[in-house]
């Protein structure tokens, strides 16, 4: 039991404590509790799938080392760790808008059957009794299983946390280019205007100096009619209209 337990704490600590690593550059201060709030689901999962196992074994007589009853057992204590696991994890992420929520269940599901081949592949070296120093092997194994999992699903988490921000920036810089383009359409349009109103005062001032000045001409044509005054040429006048 000693080596199952070596195994456990040397691939799960090491596996979110490198995530942890690579996640705080992208979460900033929630990485910092990566790994106290996996530490604490997995605590919780133990007593837990423990309290259930003992119970089945006690009540329903359930055999931890016999098939299928082991099958049984394994589903039960990985359906809760499962589930602990994926639920703390959410609740970190859920505060994060770069990170995908799905990831929480895809780590929880890679570590699990990542830790389940291991397991299978070192089960003949694996001893239920033993002592710590005939463990170190088998923690050295898992140590490894755990660093390179934790490095792999951490850098997957941090690549598509860069894609996303590199969208997000990308995202921002057309947003304030059609700001910028709507500005200066605006501005441009306000231009026209003030250049239609002052072109259409123009015209008007032009076409009241217009229109006095042939009422000007009308009445001096009147007054010069009423005295004749032979010297008025009248055709000169339409002319120089």
């Amino acid at each position: 039991m000693l080596d199952y337990l070596t195994a456990g704490i040397a691939f799960w600590m090491t596996l979110f404590g490198v995530q942890e690593s690579l996640l705080e550059f992208r979460l900033g201060y929630l990485g910092r509790y990566w790994f106290l709030a996996i530490s604490a689901s997995l605590l919780l999962s133990f007593l837990l799938s423990a309290l259930v196992i003992i119970t089945l074994i006690i009540k329903f007589a359930v055999d931890p080392f016999t098939f299928p009853d082991n099958v049984i057992l394994c589903a039960i204590a990985a359906f809760i760790f499962s589930l602990m696991l994926t639920f703390s994890q959410w609740l970190i992420l859920r505060q994060s808008e770069m990170t995908p929520r799905v990831f929480a269940g895809i780590n929880t599901v890679v570590g699990i059957i990542v830790y389940f081949l291991l397991v299978w592949i070192n089960e003949g070296t694996l001893e239920w009794s033993g002592n710590p120093i005939n463990g170190w092997k088998t923690a050295l194994v898992f140590l490894a299983g755990g660093v390179i999992t934790g490095t792999a699903t951490g850098k997957a988490l941090d690549f598509y946390c860069e894609r996303v921000e590199q969208r997000l920036i990308q995202l921002e810089r057309d947003k304030v280019a059609r700001e910028t383009r709507e500005r200066e359409r605006i501005e441009i349009e306000r231009i026209e205007r003030e250049k239609q109103e002052i072109e259409k005062l123009e015209r008007e001032a032009l076409e009241r100096k217009r229109i006095s000045r042939e009422i000007a001409l009308e009445e001096e044509r009147k007054w010069y009619e009423e005295h004749g005054d032979d010297d008025f040429d009248y055709e000169d006048e339409d002319d120089e209209e």
